[in-house]
């Protein structure tokens, strides 16, 4: 039976070798992209605290549109850190060059990551799968939210989604929310991160990549299943010899010890990492958690706003903010998305000190008009479908638990590039060795 396990695990590793070792290798960049981010670019997310006031949201977008006349704002996000910019989100009009119009219809939408909710009423089975939709859907909204949490290509009723309208994404914006100066701008689409992500995801080879990629983590799930069964020793006095590395022994052995004492411990998070990026990759992940958990399929479409009376003045980002911070005055950061259309609604995501993860937002939609709360659920009484896909991410990354997982996740996805390499060498070994084995001895000369 071994042997029929061995074969798989060989033929599977030398087909998916090469993948693997682009997968780990890219992933141990992306697992610190947030710590890379802030270090190179310290100026445009930390100012030193002031002590003024801060300047509210409405001065703050004032101040971008002078900067940026034709922008269309999406959302704001605001940190309870004094140090930190206040990150203002553009549709694609905010962007320079770009279409005039307001949010219009993008190829792509925005790449989630952190920030709480996805605002788009798309059905919940895709929100699981396919192109990684799970990232964007943890706290349940509108639009595609962007790398800080904001949403792209729109407020409430906007259709957001890969591929779909409102996806049309501008960079984002950082400004001292004390003087309103504008230190800099982000869009995802031309960070080296992003290059190195479509790597990751898809070999930069868009839907057929997604999938061979996708598939490449199946296949993986199959070889450190039939490696721990290969692991497995028949005897139990075996056990600590495949739990310890013979270091100073030959160069075969250390390489072997590699291969199967470090796939063992690797093992477990390995899978994890593995099943969490099929989870990114195939709708019917998310489909079947639903199906599972008794989840709904489909997201409920966000509240509209009523119809305002002449002469109504608008409820503005500034009194959503404070709404939302009578409600917990102690969040770590507020996202305020504002309205798209005269219907639409104003959505704001509380996250909360201690929150498992920066997807886990308590979300407010408000009346545009009149601030009237159209609909609040806390984080916790979210679909238990929706928070499982929400993980995905976060435990694909090593972020859940912050920089102690990060750092974890960084060794296992390099030993993870080393078990490919280490494999092919003791397969190379082994067939050397029977090709020796089955040579004519030749007689020496007398």
């Amino acid at each position: 039976m071994k042997l029929f396990f061995r074969r798989i695990h060989l033929y599977l590793g030398l087909v998916s070798g090469l993948f693997l070792v682009v997968v780990c290798l890219t992933g141990t960049i992306l697992v610190f992209e947030e710590e890379f981010e802030h270090a190179l670019n310290h100026e445009r997310y930390f100012v030193a605290a002031a002590a003024t006031p801060r300047l509210s949201l409405a001065q703050l977008t004032e101040a971008v549109r002078a900067a940026r006349p034709k922008a269309k704002i999406n959302g704001i996000k605001v940190y309870a850190d004094p140090t930190r910019t206040v990150e203002i989100g553009l549709a694609g009009s905010g962007r320079p060059g770009g279409p005039q119009g307001g949010g219009g219809e993008g190829r792509k939408g925005m790449r989630g990551e952190q920030g709480g909710a996805d605002r788009t009423p798309r059905s919940e089975g895709r929100e699981g799968g396919g192109e990684q939709r799970g990232e964007h859907q943890a706290g349940g909204g509108q639009g595609e939210r962007t790398s800080n949490g904001l949403v792209a290509g729109g407020g409430p009723n906007a259709k957001g989604g890969r591929g779909g309208k409102g996806g049309d994404r501008g960079p984002t914006l950082f400004l001292n929310p004390y003087t309103g100066a504008i230190l800099g701008e982000y869009d995802s689409h031309k960070s080296f991160f992003h290059f190195i992500e479509e790597i990751h995801r898809g070999l930069v080879a868009g839907r057929v990549g997604k999938l061979i990629m996708g598939i490449n983590s199946i296949i993986f799930l199959f070889i450190l299943g039939t490696g721990i069964v290969l692991w497995w020793p028949a005897a139990k006095q075996a056990f600590s010899q495949r739990l310890s590395i013979k270091w100073g022994s030959s160069w075969k052995r250390m390489n072997h010890d590699f291969h199967i004492v470090l796939g063992f411990y690797a093992s477990v998070f390995l899978f994890i990492m593995a099943a969490t990026g099929v989870g990114m990759s195939f709708d019917w992940v998310g489909k079947t958690i639903n199906t599972l958990t008794h989840s709904p399929q489909q997201r409920p479409e966000p509240p509209t706003s009523a119809a305002a009376a002449p002469g109504t003045a608008a409820f503005g980002a500034d009194a959503a903010l404070a709404l939302a911070r009578q409600q917990d005055a102690s969040a770590a950061s507020y996202t305020v998305q504002l309205p798209k259309g005269p219907t639409g609604s104003i959505q704001v995501g509380i996250l909360r000190p201690g929150a498992i993860t920066e997807r886990a937002t308590d979300d407010v939609y408000l009346d545009q008009y009149s601030g009237q709360v159209l609909r609040q659920q806390a984080y916790a009484e979210k679909p238990v479908g929706q928070r499982i896909r929400g993980l995905f991410k976060p435990v694909h990354t090593g972020a859940i638990f912050g920089l102690p997982t990060k750092i974890l996740a960084f060794i296992m996805v390099i030993l993870g590039a080393t078990f490919p390499i280490t494999g092919t060498i003791m397969w190379l070994n082994r067939t050397r060795k029977s090709k020796k084995k089955g040579q004519p001895r030749v007689a020496s000369a007398a």
